[in-house]
């Protein structure tokens, strides 16, 4: 266990959980993920409904869906998220946050305001998984309420930290939601099926240097009331 004054490997696994943004080429074998995956699924779950459900995507297969997705893309052919993951015009401080972390990340990248091309390329790059082996596409069911949707949550937190205990490395990924049309097609979904996010999983490539990113959290005290104590 790498760090100092970690209580657990616990505590460890939150601590260095990153978004990687670039992962090396090694596979990740088929029986990792399906663990991964198993033990994810302890999740807390209202009821025990377990509303999650997952394509896990390798090699080939992975491959053509990235491309196909990317297509779809540039064509400009989908009405977008089937849920609004933002509130418009985002208020503050929840605005400044993302700003401070998109233009972080558009700065490693060596991208400017106004780069439009390097924008889309980026984008492209996000579609294939930032190169990870390994590509989940996560559904729910349509007629599920917000709380199944806490459940899912906790549900990728936990494939996040399950991936970082074992060494490998995650980008849980929301504009996949954009391109429910196309992933349905590719996948051969039923319309019940909605799609959360996807997910990035193998391991970190230390030279891509969007992984220099490094994010902040306020502290407790920001954001918590202590009562009692």
């Amino acid at each position: 266990m790498s760090g100092v004054g970690f209580v657990n490997a616990v505590e460890a696994a939150i601590l260095e959980r990153r978004s990687i943004r670039g992962f090396l080429p090694d596979p990740v074998p088929r029986e990792d993920v399906e663990h991964l995956l198993d033990v994810a699924a302890r999740a807390p779950s209202g009821t025990n409904m377990q509303p999650w459900r997952v394509v896990a995507l390798a090699g080939e297969e992975r491959r053509r869906f990235s491309e196909a997705v990317a297509v779809a893309y540039l064509a400009g052919a989908e009405p977008g998220a089937e849920v609004q993951y933002y509130p418009s015009p985002l208020p503050e401080p929840y605005r400044a946050r993302t700003r401070e972390i998109g233009w972080g990340l558009y700065g490693l990248l060596g991208i400017a305001r106004g780069e439009r091309e390097k924008s889309r390329a980026h984008v492209v790059n996000n579609l294939h998984f930032f190169g990870a082996p390994v590509g989940l596409v996560c559904l729910i069911d349509r007629a599920l309420k917000i709380g199944s949707w806490l459940d899912y949550g906790m549900f990728i937190e936990n494939i996040a930290l399950a991936a970082r205990a074992r060494g490998l490395d995650t980008c849980a990924m929301a504009v996949f939601s954009d391109f429910p049309l196309t992933i349905r097609m590719l996948l051969g979904l039923p319309e019940s099926d909605m799609i959360v996010c996807g997910m990035a999983i193998g391991r970190e490539d230390r030279a891509a240097p969007a992984n220099a990113l490094r994010t902040t959290r306020v502290p407790a005290a920001s954001f918590a009331t202590f009562r009692g104590f």
